[in-house]
């Protein structure tokens, strides 16, 4: 079976760029889900918060994955759930098994890859000590409270600061369980401002920075408590600042992983700073025709960033099956000082009809800065913001014109006012 456009993942970005590509004109699209059910990680993210940028109004992750899955009716476009994608080769052919199809090859002309993220386990992180029941992840007990309906303990505490962990300390709060503590090892928190306030602050749950779990303690199998100490400024433990916390509990929330597998598998250029594929400004990786967005390109704070990427990618996939492929010189985008990485990571000034966005986080905590552009030893711009935290991806508008001015390539940096 052959398709103009395969999108691989059902999630926010996966919804997005097939309706996108639909609105282009292609005909011709299919989306492939490993899971039962179309949505993604928002069907289990039963808080508010989502859609305030893109619809104006707030809601919950399943009624945002709604949105999308309503104008999915009528559109022709070919849905195929509980399909698990094996192998996606260099020219285009998806080998996927399904209980329903079995194991079949398709053939695409584009295909977007929107497999998302993973969560970090114990094992990434090498925490020492007992291995009993009781650790995990926070998107895994998110699980199974909201759609299984288990709480996974009573007394919880969490290591790490990423917005899934903080969300989970309020939802574990309001079911009855007692937090005691979030943990995070960097002297910043890794969530969005408002997690912390809303999920922390007004449920007088501490917040202890540059700190993290050394030891699990466990009885009958089961973890009965953690050591938390404090760490220096290489992140090792500081002996004498141990604290000794009693719970049945621990929940990780410790990073997230882009899934690139099948990236890998194609051949497709990975950056290490990001962990995903190295796109263009238009999101089509080093091999044409292939396109990444959303969490498997790099990790975001808001979904609404992730669809209005994610339209972007299956715009292009779109433009490049009816028009061909883009060409044309591109200039490297890296991170300067200050910053952690910078996506597209090449930018062709040629093929852009407008501005690039540039995204972007920072290292740490700023208060009023300036992120300035260069590119040799010429400043080309300069933005000023109040502050800057790594727990918001920040972004910045190029013109085509200022773009044409760099040689070779341009350097985000960030300066201290």
């Amino acid at each position: 079976m052959s398709y103009e456009l395969i999108v691989i993942g059902a999630g926010p970005a996966g919804l997005a760029a097939a309706l996108s590509a639909r609105k282009q004109g292609l005909t011709r699209i299919a989306i492939l889900e490993r899971d039962k059910y179309l949505g993604g990680i928002l069907n289990q993210c039963i808080h508010n918060g989502f859609g305030l940028h893109r619809f104006r109004e707030e809601l919950t992750g399943p009624e945002y994955a709604g949105r999308f899955i309503d104008e999915l009716s009528g559109s022709g476009i070919d849905v195929f759930t509980d399909t698990m994608v094996l192998n996606v080769t260099r020219d285009k052919q998806v080998h996927c098994v399904s209980p329903q199809y079995g194991y079949r090859i398709l053939e695409a002309q584009s295909v977007v890859l929107a497999m998302g993220c993973r969560e970090r386990t114990r094992g990434a992180i090498g925490i020492p000590g007992d291995r009993p029941s009781g650790v995990f992840t926070a998107g895994t007990a998110q699980r199974y409270l909201n759609l299984e309906g288990y709480l996974c303990g009573k007394r919880v505490l969490i290591l790490g600061s990423g917005d899934i962990g903080l969300i989970m300390a309020r939802r574990m709060t309001l079911e009855g369980a007692k937090v005691l503590a979030c943990v995070e090892v960097m002297p910043y928190s890794g969530g969005l401002s408002r997690n912390i306030a809303q999920c922390l602050n007004d449920f007088n749950i501490p917040l202890y920075l540059s700190h993290t779990v050394t030891e699990i303690r466990a009885q009958n199998g089961r973890i009965s408590g953690v050591t938390v100490s404090k760490v220096d400024e290489n992140r090792r433990p500081i002996p004498g600042t141990e604290m000794d916390f009693e719970c049945d509990t621990l929940l990780l929330s410790v990073g997230l992983i882009p899934e690139n597998e099948l990236t890998r598998g194609m051949g497709i250029a990975i950056d290490p700073r990001t962990n995903g594929a190295v796109v263009y400004e238009n999101m089509e990786t080093d091999l044409p025709g292939v396109f990444a967005c959303g969490n498997v390109a790099h990790v975001h704070d808001l979904v609404d960033y992730v669809s209005k990427e994610s339209e972007k990618a299956g715009a292009a996939a779109a433009k490049y099956v009816l028009q061909g492929p883009n060409e044309g010189e591109a200039i490297d985008v890296i991170n300067g000082d200050g910053v952690s990485y910078t996506l597209p990571q090449r930018i062709r000034v040629s093929a852009l009809d407008g501005a690039a966005e540039i995204f972007f986080r920072v290292r740490r905590n700023y208060g009023k800065a300036q992120i300035e552009v260069l590119s040799g030893d010429e400043s080309i711009a300069v933005y000023k913001r109040d502050r800057l935290a790594p727990g918001e991806m920040e972004s910045i508008r190029l013109s085509r014109e200022l773009l044409s001015k760099a040689r070779g390539e341009i350097r985000v940096s960030i300066k201290e006012q």
